[in-house]
């Protein structure tokens, strides 16, 4: 991933149509969430759209982590409406230093949506 957003941020919706899943990161004590750096006291979840990224996420507080692939239509189904009704936010496509776009999720459900 690039330190440009914006891009790091297409590349996962595109992505995520073509092959049809993302990533997020998972332990034996659940899945990796932050807090955020955009939304003052919210937490979020963040997910890529390739493994080899999600790997390289699995460092320092997350080395315990490890990339676990998710349907893109559970992804929208089950994860981003749980996220919303949890009023948390999605980190999307994040570089090595674990920064990008962090969006709510009814957002990136009409963005993974409106490009079927």
């Amino acid at each position: 991933m690039s330190d440009d957003f914006r891009a790091n941020y297409e590349r996962f919706i595109d992505q995520a149509i073509e092959f049809e899943v993302v990533w997020n990161l998972q332990s034996g004590d659940g899945y990796a969430i932050c807090e955020a750096n955009e939304f003052a006291d919210s937490l979020v979840m963040p997910f890529w759209s390739d493994e080899k990224h999600a790997k390289a996420a699995c460092v320092d507080d997350w080395q315990e982590y490890q990339p676990n692939p998710i349907r893109v239509d559970d992804f929208i189904d089950a994860w981003l409406h749980g996220l919303e009704e949890d009023e948390m936010f999605v980190g999307v496509n994040w570089n090595a230093e674990l920064d990008g776009v962090e969006i709510e999720p009814v957002m990136l459900i009409e963005d993974l949506l409106g490009d079927e």
